[in-house]
């Protein structure tokens, strides 16, 4: 069975979870944190998958609530001082894609600790886009660019990946990897991002097996 090199996922339906189950918005928020990612890459590493990204924060978000926000933020930070050193010592390598420069100062050095700590682990690399946006980022590279263009994306020396998946109903990639998705084999589910299990992890690999590759050819 072919096993795609790399999965990126738009983590969408927290908070329709959360109030379809009569929980506190963020409560899906949490739940996808502090237990569907990490599951997620431990199944990935035993199927094999090199690489795995989670639009985790858009650019677009920071026009939520105030008070989520804030929730949120407090979850990144918990994430990062645990959640991501369990990841590295299980051999996890992470990056992190987006303008991380518009978080807080103690946001920022969390992240680029563990980004430091990780780069020589090899099991899978895990990569979260924190503030990012498509279109964003190819702002930011074109400033930096000039001809060298795929150099100064953030995703360079990353794989384009082969499925990107968006759970919660919606069907459209709302400007994630704008650039990196142009033969990207597109999955929607009606399931929320709280309720990506590993068993639904072997169901994307399945259908990525009957899909067929042309790229234009």
């Amino acid at each position: 069975m072919k096993v795609p090199t790399h999965i990126a996922i738009i983590m969408d339906g927290n908070r329709r979870w959360a109030k379809e189950h009569r929980l506190p918005v963020n409560e899906g928020h949490r739940r996808v944190v502090f237990h569907v990612v990490e599951n997620l890459v431990d199944h990935a590493i035993k199927r094999g998958i090199q690489y795995m990204t989670f639009w985790a924060w858009s650019t677009e978000n920071w026009k939520r609530d105030k008070k989520e926000v804030e929730t949120i933020m407090r979850i990144f930070r918990t994430a990062l001082g645990r959640q991501w050193k369990r990841l590295h010592k299980k051999g996890v390598r992470i990056k992190v894609i987006g303008d991380i420069s518009k978080f807080s100062p103690d946001i920022r050095k969390l992240i680029e600790e563990r980004v430091e700590e990780t780069k020589d682990n090899k099991k899978i690399t895990a990569i979260f886009a924190l503030n990012y946006g498509g279109r964003d980022e190819l702002r930011r590279a074109v400033q930096k660019s000039g001809r060298e263009f795929e150099k100064y994306l953030d995703t360079e020396g990353i794989p384009d990946p082969d499925m990107i998946i968006r759970p919660g109903g919606e069907q459209r990639l709302s400007g994630f990897l704008l650039w990196q998705s142009e033969y990207a084999e597109l999955y929607f589910t009606k399931w929320y991002m709280p309720e990506f299990t590993p068993g639904k992890l072997d169901e994307v690999i399945e259908e990525y097996n009957h899909r067929q590759r042309r790229f234009g050819k």
